[in-house]
């Protein structure tokens, strides 16, 4: 796709230098905070490539309005889409990419308001740092064809160094100090949370090794290939398996109380990150009073905790307190993706004590 001038070529140029400039930032060893200037750099990148592709398709419509069709305004300026608002709009991400996408918009805004010093950071988020990379390539070439990929130069896009200076190994104690905890407590969770799909998706997050290439090796073979892992024959990805039981320590597996449950807060948190506008506790109350998920108020008088809806909940008694399955929040997402039932409707139902059958709305 040739873009003649105009707006949308310009976002779009803007976007790629933003992404250049973030891997120039982040290949430079003497440049100081380069995970943080990759990060805030590649999400202007991923938001303005975005605001190329919607002015290209529905025009200058990317603009939050009020409900008077007023466009909102911040120092005089229109206020566009940021990127959480942008991927919502777009809603043709795989998960793997959308949680890759999430997990940095997320960290942004933890890094943005730290005061530790970030170069730790290189350590932790390598991979995720790749992956985003290769997404933004990906939809790139998806929105505007092959002609606007990234230069080859950057197939192995994010150095690293095998060698390990003074200062790498400073920033590895820092990892432990007091200052990281609530960062590193962030990722930790935020990986946890995914499922083993997500999570072990190259979209997420590039996992590499490195074995050096010792035999049969012609003189005219690049110094670092990538395999691509569906291209392998199976005898090949055996020998691979074995390779990582050789050099991956032993991990020991336990069972994790309520693991994919999740309290009120984190429905609330999933379902906003999936939908359009705002989803509130209030909301989430009236949905699952309506819907008779689990006994509320007077109804107590009457019913034990138990009695919950086993598909959407269960009590938990050690914690005194009701968690959802995944197939409530995608019930939620549905209905508010749909319109099968508004705010305004659900809040009435609330107020008058209503209830709705939930196989109506499936």
């Amino acid at each position: 796709m040739s873009l003649r001038k105009g707006k949308t070529k310009y976002l779009l140029s803007k976007s790629i230098e933003s992404a250049l400039l973030a891997v120039e930032t982040y290949n430079s060893p003497r440049k100081q905070f380069r995970a943080e200037t990759y990060i805030v750099l590649m999400i202007i990148a991923l938001t303005k490539l975005f605001h190329a592709y919607f002015n290209n398709n529905i025009g200058d419509k990317y603009y939050y309005k009020y409900p008077n069709g007023r466009y909102l305004r911040v120092d005089g300026q229109k206020k566009s889409w940021e990127l959480k608002t942008c991927i919502k709009k777009y809603r043709n991400l795989d998960d793997a990419v959308n949680s890759n996408f999430d997990f940095f918009i997320k960290l942004r805004n933890r890094i943005e308001h730290s005061s530790v010093e970030q170069e730790e950071l290189n350590y932790l988020i390598f991979g995720e740092c790749q992956a985003l990379l290769f997404n933004y390539e990906t939809l790139l070439v998806r929105f505007f064809g092959n002609e606007y990929q990234l230069n080859e130069s950057l197939a192995f896009s994010l150095q690293f160094s095998l060698l390990r200076s003074p200062e790498q190994r400073k920033a590895s104690k820092r990892l432990l100090s007091s200052e990281m905890t609530n960062i590193r407590k962030f990722i930790d969770d935020y990986r946890s949370s995914l499922s083993d799909d997500i999570f072990n998706s190259q979209e997420f997050s590039i996992k590499l090794i490195q074995i050096p290439k010792v035999s049969n090796t012609n003189r005219s073979d690049v110094a670092i290939e990538f395999v691509n892992w569906n291209q392998l024959s199976n005898e090949d990805k055996e020998n691979y398996e074995r390779l990582l039981a050789i050099i991956k320590p032993k991990v020991v597996k336990q069972d994790v109380a309520n693991g994919n449950k999740y309290s009120t807060g984190q429905v609330v948190t999933k379902v906003n990150t999936l939908v359009d506008g705002e989803f509130k506790q209030y909301d989430h109350l009236c949905l699952y009073y309506i819907f008779s998920i689990h006994p509320y108020g007077h109804e107590k008088e009457f019913m034990e905790n138990y009695d919950t809806n086993t598909e959407y909940c269960l009590f938990d008694d050690a914690h005194n307190d009701f968690v959802f399955y995944e197939k409530w929040i995608d019930f939620i997402v549905n209905l508010l993706n749909n319109n099968l039932l508004t705010q305004e409707e659900w809040r009435r139902c609330k107020r008058e004590e209503q209830k709705l059958n939930i196989g109506d709305y499936c």
